[in-house]
């Protein structure tokens, strides 16, 4: 998947379909400006991998965590992190070590503990609420 995908909300679930079998970790980045529709697409990806739950933005809480078929997601927002010493704080490492999915939005707040081995997930708002992804697998 190296060419940019061009969406709507109507089509949202079958880009994170395309997303799922692209990806090749199981830690995957979300880059975008706020209001892109990040936390939407983590829903999406949520309910293709057979949650039963929406994905809210862990804004406040940092992360969220969900279940889905056989798995965990731990969904995290790194938004209002001042400093890098509240990911430590809230245990980052060892959720990269915890071979469940992990997504993140705003992950450059905590670029220093990235692992190598990743997927990224860039988006944009384009014109008539069409959004633009582009994929990046390590």
């Amino acid at each position: 998947m190296n060419e940019t995908v061009h969406f709507d909300l109507e089509t949202i679930d079958d880009v994170a379909k395309l997303l799922l079998k692209n990806f090749k970790t199981k830690t995957v980045l979300f880059y975008g400006d706020m209001g892109v529709g990040k936390t939407t697409l983590i829903s999406a990806l949520l309910k293709a991998l057979g949650g039963t739950e929406k994905a809210t933005s862990p804004t406040f809480s940092i992360v969220n965590e969900y279940k889905i078929k056989d798995d965990i997601v731990y969904h995290f927002d790194f938004y209002r992190i001042n400093d890098l010493e509240e990911a430590l704080d809230l245990g980052i490492e060892e959720y990269f070590y915890s071979k469940h999915w992990i997504f993140i939005e705003w992950p450059e707040k905590i670029s220093p503990f990235l692992p190598n081995k990743v997927d990224k997930v860039h988006l944009r708002l384009n014109k008539n609420n069409f959004r633009a992804l582009k994929l990046s697998v390590y």
